[in-house]
């Protein structure tokens, strides 16, 4: 990659590094729910102007109910689960059960008959989840059981919903579907936030919402459409593998969190078995496959 792809690789990976960090700050005074509508409605409002100024709203809302699909697997849902899921448990914990967002999306599109799974690719998969069997065993309590059943349910949405777009909206302005999504996820969010509105919000809560909303969401996705257009939107995908890493060393720097045997052993085995996972074999002129990730 050139330098410039370098600089927005790694600030991608430190900007979807950290929402697990921030939302845990977060869920300790405001409901998930208050907490995924002000994330949603602060992006919003940033990236607005910018697709208004691209005329890439009418794209997007031409094509409303897949619209509306993404948003809800995207955003809507797995924005609220993580939050009550990271009531329970720790950031970094969080944030590696995500990493197997590769592994479920590799399941997805060969189930849908887009590519299949050579012996290579089945053993990055069973690995990749020996690895969050172990994380789950060594590390979390059994009353800990359904958030992390919640942040699979996360996983298994963040997999779904770039396939919404790479075959349903792949003809619509990247722009125009993040903006528009955002700002009908927060209509979705509004009607219920009344009854969750918190009493009193300190400081440092607002503020994690707040860089939510800025550098989480919006920045992090202008960032994102940088980088597709510098190194191409398969190097990009790599960023998957650096945000679990990200999110582990935050915990652990900022709230203290402890790096667990747990940690030690299934993050490698995650991140080893999302790489083999989700490598493609595809045939060149010479007929001999060429790995890609």
């Amino acid at each position: 990659m050139t330098r410039r792809g370098w600089i927005l690789f790694l600030s991608l990976g430190l900007l979807w590094g950290m929402p697990y960090l921030l939302i845990r700050i977060a869920v300790a005074e405001i409901d998930p729910l208050v907490m995924a509508g002000g994330r949603t409605l602060i992006g919003a409002l940033l990236l607005l102007p910018i697709a208004l100024h691209r005329k890439a709203l009418a794209p997007a809302f031409r094509k409303w109910k897949w619209l509306l699909a993404f948003t809800i697997i995207e955003m809507s849902v797995p924005w609220v689960l993580l939050g009550h899921a990271e009531t329970r448990l720790n950031s970094s914990t969080a944030g590696l059960l995500i990493a197997v967002v590769p592994l479920f999306a590799a399941l997805i599109v060969t189930k849908l008959g887009h590519e299949r799974l050579e012996p290579r690719r089945m053993f990055g998969l069973g690995l990749g989840f020996a690895g969050v069997a172990l994380l789950v065993g060594l590390d979390i309590q059994f009353t800990d059981l359904l958030a992390v059943g919640a942040t699979i349910v996360v996983s298994l949405c963040y997999a779904i919903g770039p396939i919404i777009i790479d075959r349903k909206l792949n003809d619509v302005p990247a722009i125009g579907v993040i903006t528009a999504s955002l700002v009908v996820a927060t209509l979705i969010y509004a009607p219920f936030v009344p009854f969750v509105w918190p009493t009193q919000v300190s400081a440092t809560a607002a503020w994690s919402v707040m860089g939510l909303g800025v550098l989480c969401t919006a920045g992090a996705f202008m960032v994102f459409f940088a980088l597709i257009a510098e190194v191409g939107p398969a190097r990009a995908t790599v960023i998957t593998y650096v945000n679990p890493a990200v999110a582990i060393a935050l915990g652990a720097l900022v709230l203290h969190e402890p790096l667990t045997i747990g940690m030690a052993i299934g993050f490698p085995l995650v991140i080893a078995g999302s790489y083999l996972g989700t490598m493609r074999v595809r045939n060149v002129a010479a007929g001999k496959p060429v790995t890609e990730s």
